[in-house]
């Protein structure tokens, strides 16, 4: 169905090439500040044509409000919010309007529906996400208002790269904020003069057509040399320069000393191309690009993994037995497309541990509640009820269907054919992933807060009612009263 949640529901509707894919937003509470302003940002994050390693479909992605707010408040109504498409070529996809596309959900919703949109995939387009972006970051903002609770979500692999360690969180020891694993994640292409590559001026060529083309053309050709790998001393040449200014080589070992360029020299190799990879540990986002262009180059396409950590989530969301909150997270995450896998705490490699090394003990706490879980390895729910710790969960992402390169496979009529797609498709949608993963855990969230203040009372918090039973003796008869009650 097109539809998700119980209180705070949200309906998306539109295709990859129809004209325009939005949402409707039911159940969002009244008196909320709201613009546009405060949902641009995340579409901007996923929107596609945002680098070399994403694909080239050149999308702005600008939501309106249709309705359910006045003078930038909600109303409490129905919110709709819409995005066009602008940057459309269904003609693209005639060959494949015959021939369903290996991997692709062509076959499946051919089969089930007797049709489909043949252009772009349809409503299993990466399109159709724009309607949950849009209303996750309404509920971003309903969240954090209400308990300050921030979702953040980064790369940690691309194909058998993988995260440093030490990349997993902030050098302080806090979670990553979204600034920072853009800002962290992004860097620069720097490109070898001694390719005949070099940025062109209007003294190189005055015709601004003329001139991007040719800087086209030169781009490609130190790209097609970098895949490659055949420059002598490769490990000395650099590659990527991060927002520090820190130079690295194509592995991402960071260039020090007589290796590490400056002055005229840096300047002639810096590139325009800024690409925002998303994993905030930069020697570990070189390794992930450079992988990402190589597979480029093969007209092939690589999958990989995102964590996601939500901190400031009040105790006690998720609701027994069916509806638990880590159930209802791994619902709403593995209806993206692409997903493939979710483990949330420890995961597959909490299975190795003994109880005694896995559970974990309670310690005191200030505040409203008076215990908490000292460790953490649960990822924030105990019984399927968030225990007010972090929430902490990873997600598998397959390579992307689309692919250049022939496959052998049979039309519809079950006949022997070969299939080169065309069209726009990343090589990897690992970099635009992020802002997808955390629109949906904060539409799981808001949902499984509203429910729960519904059973406390909308004048109470969550926090208030765990003043039951948890900072006062149980066996008091005032708790035993409430109990009853």
């Amino acid at each position: 169905m097109s539809s998700f949640g119980r209180v705070f529901r949200v309906t998306t509707f539109g295709e990859s090439h129809c004209k325009s894919v939005g949402c409707i937003i039911d159940g969002c509470p009244a008196m909320m500040n709201l613009t546009e302003a405060d949902i641009q940002p995340q579409l901007t994050r996923r929107r596609p044509g945002q680098s070399r390693i994403t694909t080239p479909r050149n999308e702005a992605d600008i939501v309106t409000i249709r309705s359910g707010t006045e003078r930038g408040m909600t109303l409490g109504t129905p919110i709709a919010l819409t995005v066009d498409n602008k940057n459309v070529r269904p003609g693209d996809y005639k060959e494949m309007s015959l021939v369903p596309r290996p991997g692709h959900a062509d076959f499946t919703y051919q089969v089930k529906y007797g049709t489909r949109a043949a252009s772009g995939g349809g409503r299993s387009s990466a399109r159709e996400t724009i309607g949950r972006v849009a209303a996750g970051a309404v509920a971003d903002k309903w969240l954090d208002l209400k308990f300050g609770t921030k979702v953040v979500s980064f790369v940690t692999s691309i194909g058998s790269e993988k995260i440093d360690p030490v990349g997993m969180q902030h050098p302080s020891g806090r979670p990553w904020t979204r600034e920072e694993v853009d800002t962290e994640g992004t860097l620069r292409i720097l490109r070898n003069p001694k390719t005949g590559w070099k940025i062109l001026t209007e003294k190189d060529v005055e015709n601004a057509e003329e001139r991007a083309k040719q800087q086209l053309e030169l781009d490609n050709n130190d790209e097609s040399i970098f895949v490659k790998g055949t420059e002598e001393k490769e490990n000395e040449i650099p590659a990527y320069m991060d927002q520090s200014e820190n130079i690295y080589n194509r592995y991402g070992v960071k260039l020090e000393g007589d290796q590490k360029p400056a002055g005229e020299v840096l300047t002639a190799m810096l590139s325009e191309e800024l690409v925002p990879v998303r994993c905030p540990h930069a020697p570990s986002a070189c390794r992930m690009t450079t992988l990402i262009r190589s597979v480029k180059s093969t007209s092939d396409s690589i999958g990989g993994t995102v964590s996601c950590v939500c901190t400031n989530v009040p105790v006690g969301l998720g609701e027994p037995c069916f509806d638990k909150l880590e159930a209802l997270l791994a619902h709403g995450i593995l209806s993206l497309p692409a997903t493939k896998g979710f483990e949330i705490g420890s995961g597959f490699e909490g299975t190795k541990l003994r109880g005694s090394e896995h559970n974990d003990p309670f310690e005191a706490a200030e505040g409203d509640v008076k215990l908490k879980p000292k460790t953490n390895n649960a990822g924030g729910t105990l019984g399927g009820i968030s225990s007010g710790q972090n929430i902490v969960f990873r997600v598998a992402v397959k390579p992307v269907s689309t692919i250049g390169q022939e496959q052998n496979t049979v039309n519809f009529l079950g006949e022997k054919t070969v299939l080169a797609a065309k069209g726009r498709h990343d090589p990897c949608v690992l970099p635009r992933t992020p802002p997808l993963i955390e629109s949906m855990t904060s539409l799981v969230l808001i949902d499984a807060a509203l429910i729960q203040l519904a059973r406390t009372g909308n004048g109470a918090t969550v926090a208030d009612q765990n003043k039951i039973g948890v900072n006062s003796d149980p066996t008091s008869e005032a708790n035993k009263r409430q109990r009853v009650n």
